[in-house]
């Protein structure tokens, strides 16, 4: 009999653990990653030859980044990695690519997609100007560049990343005006019974947080953000929020914003998964079983593009995944390893909702949006255009609002905007946000050079 063909897509946590389960096995699969290295947006490595430590450039986690890069470097000559391969689209059992700039299709009998996640971002007025970040951004300009991305800057959003990479920041170098948090000490404390499922990572949390004031950082709980001030010509100048105490003013010339990670679900989509509302987290995420298995046969899902858990909990759900690959091929699997990794991610998946609800997604905020904020950067569609296709039009749910609105029409394909656009849709109708529904995903899932769209054609 023929070796299975199997493919994973994503060479960080999650991509590595399961094509290093697989090798394990006598299986040789094939890794398709963006990246021009491995390791992933968490664990990615600088440019070859760029000398930081591992210590200076991934902080509390460089144990885990040594560790991950160690077991990526004894399979490499057993798998068949491809880096700088963009899959686009999936139809029937074959992955559409672009690699180095060449048009490739590739056929598999098992796919895994370890697609991982980007920046879940809530729009603020003047969040278009220039200085304006990501915090997933403001990390790849720290680790890929070693430079910060400005004099002076402000990191503003809630959860764990916030506080992650404002320290990395710190640690840099780099000046840090303010660490800004919307979540309240109130909400953390409510979440405890959830959180202390993993007792390690409150700790570290603390650590960070105690670091980051320890260097004379302000670190503002419970604000929300009203403005990023500044001009077009000049870009930031400033934020303007509001506390307990009332609103002020603090000039920096970059702001890093970011709440939580939004799943990398297009693939997904495109291979015809079934997803599911996720009431935590407000927002929709494919279906699967214990192991990772989709509700399409022979396409497995793990890691962070399906579901948040961190990067240790995507390592697991890479093991998992790919231990559901050999089983489906009637292949040997050890049960007591098996036992403990699904034992260790209810575990995990306990702590995901604990962070939720200690660090919650601001659906208000998105309610409350001034109507000449900006919505959709990528196609400048304010939340008062959107406002009025609702009011006007009765379009509810989301895939028609964007054809009346080009909401989500643009570059990133609503990355950035369609769970805010979601929110004021269903703000503006007065309906449940899982009422809205979903953007589908469109082939390609990220743009496509003109040299690749005349070799398609």
């Amino acid at each position: 009999m023929a070796a299975a063909r199997i493919v994973i897509v994503g060479a960080g946590p999650a991509g590595v653990r399961c094509a290093e389960t697989l090798v394990a096995a006598g299986l040789g699969p094939t890794l398709i990653d963006e990246g021009a290295r491995d390791g992933g947006q968490i664990y990615r490595r600088q440019p070859a030859h760029f000398k930081r430590s591992y210590e200076t450039l991934y902080g509390t986690e460089a144990g885990h980044a040594r560790a991950l890069h160690a077991s990526f470097d004894a399979i490499r000559a057993q798998i068949d990695y491809r880096p700088e391969t963009l899959a686009w689209n999936i139809s029937g059992r074959k992955i559409h690519m672009v690699s180095r700039g060449r048009v490739l299709n590739l056929e598999y009998d098992r796919l895994i997609l370890c697609t991982g996640a980007t920046d879940r971002l809530m729009p603020l007025k003047g969040w278009q100007l220039a200085g304006t970040y990501t915090l997933g951004g403001a990390q790849v300009a720290l680790k890929s560049q070693a430079c910060s991305i400005g004099r002076k800057v402000v990191f503003a959003g809630s959860g764990p990343l916030l506080y992650l990479v404002a320290s990395q920041y710190i640690k840099a170098g780099a000046q840090v005006a303010a660490v800004l948090d919307t979540a309240r000490f109130t909400q953390q404390l409510g979440a405890l019974p959830h959180m202390l499922a993993r007792p390690a990572l409150i700790r570290k949390g603390m650590s960070l947080i105690g670091a980051i004031r320890r260097a004379g950082v302000p670190v503002i709980k419970g604000m929300t953000p009203l403005e990023i001030t500044g001009t077009a010509g000049d870009g930031v100048q400033g934020i303007r929020y509001r506390d307990a105490a009332g609103e002020h003013l603090l000039e920096c010339d970059a702001v890093a914003l970011g709440y939580h990670l939004r799943a990398e679900t297009q693939l997904a989509d495109m291979a015809r998964c079934e997803f599911q509302f996720d009431a935590h987290s407000r927002q929709w995420l494919p279906a699967i079983d214990a192991e990772g298995r989709s509700s399409v046969p022979d396409v497995y899902l793990a890691g962070d593009g399906v579901r948040i858990l961190g990067a240790d909990g995507a390592e697991n759900a890479g093991r998992l995944a790919a231990m559901a690959v050999l089983s489906d091929l009637q292949l040997p699997v050890d049960a007591a390893s098996r036992a403990e990794l699904l034992a260790r991610q209810i575990k995990m998946d306990k702590f995901r909702v604990g962070l939720l609800q200690a660090f919650p997604w601001p659906s208000q905020q998105a309610a409350d949006l001034p109507d000449d904020a900006v919505v959709c950067r990528c196609e400048s569609i304010t939340a008062g255009q959107l406002r009025q296709v609702v009011q006007q039009t009765g379009a509810l749910e989301a895939n028609r609002a964007k054809s009346f609105s080009r909401v989500g029409m643009g570059r990133c394909q609503g990355r950035y905007c369609a769970h805010a656009g979601a929110e004021v849709i269903a703000a503006a109708a007065r309906i449940p946000i899982a009422e809205v529904g979903r953007l589908r995903a469109q082939a390609p899932v990220k743009p496509l050079s003109l040299a690749s769209i005349e070799e398609l054609e």
